[in-house]
């Protein structure tokens, strides 16, 4: 599996109908990388495009439907990358091959049969923070929701979990009344997302919000938790503090 921290990107397109002996080249790439232990590899087939040859694929004409072009992108080490690379190039005779640096920020695999078994469980309880965020559900911050992009935030901070809840009812500073009924189109519902974390991760936790937030509430209160942890979960047991 990969590791978090800089990485390669490798990007390589063909045209769909490309062989290489018997099979299209695109399912013979991604069987190589397979073989070569690459942690994933995604194809994807495009709508429309075109390139070096300057002719226009597109499924509206019949004879061209079949020469759409495939993109074939995995993430891997540079070592790794460097080894592959002089097969790729002597397996796309006509194509593009694109390498990027990139950063893998998060890399993460679940045992699915180890998720299907009944695991024995931990119990911890201890002392935590609770931190409660009152805004609209109106709220906007660069283009999307506010309550999904500061959902989006703490999940980047490592912050243990999140919960969205979203009102039928109620009123803020301005003393306007939000409400949710067949005569009120709902346009700005009260939202409130709760956060339960340890004092110094919710620290940094509720700056990084305060910063986002331009018309709402913070509050942040002592809490007693009680925690369940499977007995062989790879996550940390001892995240939030005993007591």
């Amino acid at each position: 599996m990969l590791a978090k921290g800089a990485a390669k990107k490798v990007t390589i397109y063909v045209n769909e109908d490309t062989q290489r002996r018997l099979d299209p080249l695109y399912e013979s790439i991604l069987s190589f990388l397979m073989r070569k232990g690459v942690a994933g590899a995604t194809a994807t087939r495009a709508l429309a495009g075109f390139g070096a040859h300057r002719v226009l694929h597109t499924p509206k004409v019949e004879a061209l439907a079949e020469h759409l072009p495939i993109r074939i992108e995995f993430v891997e080490a540079a070592a790794k990358v460097e080894e592959l690379l002089p097969a790729l190039y002597e397996m796309v005779t006509d194509g593009l091959i694109e390498v990027q640096d990139t950063t893998v920020v998060k890399a993460a695999m679940q045992d699915r049969r180890a998720a299907e078994a009944p695991q024995p469980r931990i119990r911890k309880a201890g002392k935590a923070k609770l931190m409660r965020i009152f805004l609209g559900e109106a709220d906007r911050w660069q283009g999307e929701p506010l309550y999904d992009a500061i959902v989006q935030r703490l999940r980047m901070m490592d912050i243990a979990g999140a919960t969205v809840y979203r009102g039928i009812l109620g009123y803020g500073a301005k003393g306007h009344t939000h409400r949710q009924s067949f005569f009120h189109a709902a346009r700005d519902l009260p939202v409130m997302i709760s956060v339960v974390e340890s004092e110094e991760k919710l620290k940094r936790a509720a700056e990084a919000v305060e910063q986002m937030l331009q018309d709402g509430l913070i509050v942040v209160s002592d809490a007693d938790i009680v925690r369940l942890v499977r007995a062989n979960s790879s996550e940390d047991a001892d995240a939030l503090p005993a007591g």
